[in-house]
């Protein structure tokens, strides 16, 4: 006599085998390319800081409810559980699909291949047939249902799916507050933020970005102070132009030009003078009178220039703001820098100025701090970079019976290049923050972007390296971002995922 086929229990069975299988490739995918699959945890808009946790918890429980499934007693457990982990699979593609900030790459041996869509599909596929599997199940039927199929749902079901979808929402709130304001240096890295467009060799090492204004980007060259190039915002329709001045009897000793509107500067402070002519002719037109020495100078309009300086104490930095007009009046903010170990080292760094913004931005080379200003100079904020450099890391000797203040080994830098655009800070940061790809520091700059309006980490990207790996120089317009590196000058175009982060004041 033949034995009668129970639909109930081989669906069941059928499913947890393929949970089983499921569960059990995927941790194993998991831990044999652990430190890959951390690295891309570390990436996602959800769980960057659960990352360390997270990364060992994932294929551990998988590998549990496969072991409890096995057993025909725990089955109905095994399948809850199941429920409770697909559902969670799911929420978790689905905030990142259309709630997070970006997509990042997918994670888990051939699962990788899929796309997030289909990889959505596939995990409320999965979710379907354990509710089938659950609601079938004799073991639900015999002890827990005693009239209705409903029973069934609103007491295990519908309570378990909930608790699976609160904790990843719960997890992805928690996890966005603390990368973007108490970022514990975990670096995200969003598919393709900026996208190499063009290159041009400059065959010698001496230029450096000058400024864009009208649509074009134009190049200084410190051994040719007075010679300037520049290019179309893609590179090309290259154009060289000369500066006309003489220089008469000023001992200039370091050129700086400075591009900005329709004005071009050029200043030493060694002198200390600064110059300004209109771009139409290349023709000095005025000198801007009553400057004081400085060793860096930014020109914030055509009367207006933000400096930084040295104090008559003890020769620490401080900055200032330099207004030309019938009675010319600089006016020093000694608060603004604060010095660690001699006022002068520990406080170097890169001086910016955002037109859109109207903030003057300074960004310290040797720890993870910058300082926000108003063109008049007064304080709006200060900020720190993700990194965990809090202090610089120099070491300072003085000579000339303290007269003379000279590094006595190599400084640790922590930021290196970096340029401001609307509200955002672009730095190239020179710390390896937590599980960071090897090959991508070896082969190209990090460029990490802050949003300068509420003091919050935003994302990452990689300029890669030409033949140099010397970055010299950096600027980012809206639409592009500009890296001299080495002899080559190459443009990378900024994409919408960036671009919506870029706002005015």
């Amino acid at each position: 006599m033949k034995s009668k086929i129970n639909f109930r229990d081989v669906f069941t069975q059928v499913v947890s085998l393929l949970f089983i299988l499921l569960f059990v490739y995927a941790a194993v995918s998991k831990l044999l390319d652990f430190e890959n699959f951390r690295v891309q945890l570390a990436q996602s808009p959800l769980l960057s800081v659960f990352a360390s946790w997270v990364s060992w918890l994932v294929p551990l429980t998988e590998l549990v409810i496969a072991s409890i499934l096995i057993v025909p007693k725990l089955r109905f457990i095994g399948l809850l559980l199941s429920l409770s982990l697909m559902t969670m699979f799911t929420a978790y593609i689905f905030i990142i699909l259309y709630y997070s900030s970006f997509v990042p790459c997918s994670c888990g041996g051939i699962l990788e291949r899929m796309s997030w869509d289909i990889h959505l599909l596939f995990n409320t596929v999965f979710v379907f047939l354990a509710l089938v599997a659950l609601i079938l199940n004799k073991q639900f039927k015999n002890r827990y249902v005693s009239k209705e199929t409903y029973f069934v749902a609103t007491k295990w079901i519908i309570p378990v799916m909930m608790f699976s979808i609160s904790s990843v929402i719960v997890l992805f709130l928690f996890s966005e507050e603390i990368i973007h304001h108490d970022n514990p240096f975990i670096r995200r890295y969003p598919q393709h933020p900026v996208e190499f467009s063009n290159a041009m060799e400059l065959k010698i090492n001496s230029y450096y970005l000058a400024g864009f204004t009208g649509g074009r980007i134009y190049l200084g060259n410190h051994s040719n102070p007075l010679h300037i190039e520049s290019a179309d915002k893609k590179l090309r329709n290259k154009q060289i132009n000369r500066i006309s001045f003489d220089p008469g009897q000023i001992p200039f000793k370091s050129v700086i030009i400075t591009v900005r509107d329709s004005y071009f500067y050029l200043s030493d402070g060694s002198v200390p003078k600064i110059f300004r002519g209109n771009l139409k002719d290349w023709k000095i037109s005025k000198e801007l009178k009553g400057v004081p020495y400085f060793t860096l100078a930014l020109p914030v309009d055509s009367a207006t220039v933000t400096l930084r300086s040295n104090n008559s104490k003890n020769a620490a930095n401080v900055l200032g703001i330099f207004t030309e007009g019938n009675r010319p009046a600089i006016k020093y903010n000694g608060e603004l820098l604060e010095g660690q170990l001699d006022g002068i080292f520990d406080t170097d760094g890169t001086l910016m100025y955002s037109e859109e913004f109207k903030k003057i931005v300074y960004l310290y080379y040797y720890r993870n701090g910058y300082i926000v200003a108003d063109k008049n100079g007064t304080l709006d904020h200060r900020g720190t970079t993700i990194d965990t450099v809090t202090h610089a890391r120099i070491k300072v000797t003085t000579l000339d019976n303290g007269n003379q203040h000279v590094m006595s080994s190599p400084p640790f830098v922590v930021n290196s290049r970096a340029a401001v655009c609307k509200n955002l800070l672009f730095v190239h940061s020179k710390v390896k923050g937590q599980y960071e790809n090897d090959r991508l520091w070896e082969s190209s700059f990090i460029i990490d972007v802050y949003d300068l309006r509420t003091n919050a980490y935003i994302m990452s990207f990689p300029v890669y390296h030409t033949a140099s790996k010397i970055l010299n120089s950096l600027l980012v317009t809206p639409t592009h971002l500009y890296a001299l590196i080495g002899n080559d000058l190459v443009v990378y175009e900024i994409h919408d995922i960036l671009k919506k982060e870029m706002k005015n004041i």
